[in-house]
């Protein structure tokens, strides 16, 4: 049998939520769906916490990057302010997406609509170091577009 760390534990909070999967052999990210009772109204310009229903343990070393699902985010132009947003792996609450409104008029969202992805990512901690000076690249301090000068 293999260990906890070797599995992303869900547990289900509310009936309705909607297992996370991968839809196809080589999908790099696990579609996540709204769990509602009823259709939610997402009003133009404004952000909302859409439920799925769902917390996770998600195993120490890693992070779940919640990511806009492609097709969603540009049929209905409804997008992520905070993409990619990450759940740690010591959070224990329920997974919530924020999703904003960029159409040009409201959107109702039904219940069980796949409206992001899941993708578990490895991360490392590194130790922090004060330092007085940085070492010399060749980029230097150049900012935002400074490459494509």
């Amino acid at each position: 049998m293999l260990e906890p760390e070797n599995y992303l534990q869900i547990q289900i909070l509310k009936e309705g939520a909607v297992l996370p999967e991968y839809k196809t052999p080589g999908a790099a990210g696990m579609d996540l769906s709204a769990c509602l009772s009823e259709n939610l109204l997402l009003p133009k310009g404004e952000v909302v916490l859409v439920p799925t229903g769902l917390a996770m343990a998600i195993p120490e070393g890693y992070e779940g990057q919640i990511r806009p699902r492609s097709g969603f985010s540009t049929k209905h132009r409804i997008i992520m302010p905070n993409s990619p947003g990450t759940i740690d792996s010591d959070y224990r609450g329920e997974i919530l997406i924020p999703l904003l409104n960029l159409s040009g008029e409201d959107f109702v969202l039904k219940p069980g609509t796949r409206v992001a992805q899941l993708v578990i990512q490895a991360v490392s901690q590194l130790p922090i170091q004060v330092v007085t000076g940085l070492d010399a690249t060749q980029r230097g301090t150049g900012g935002f577009g400074s490459t494509g000068k």
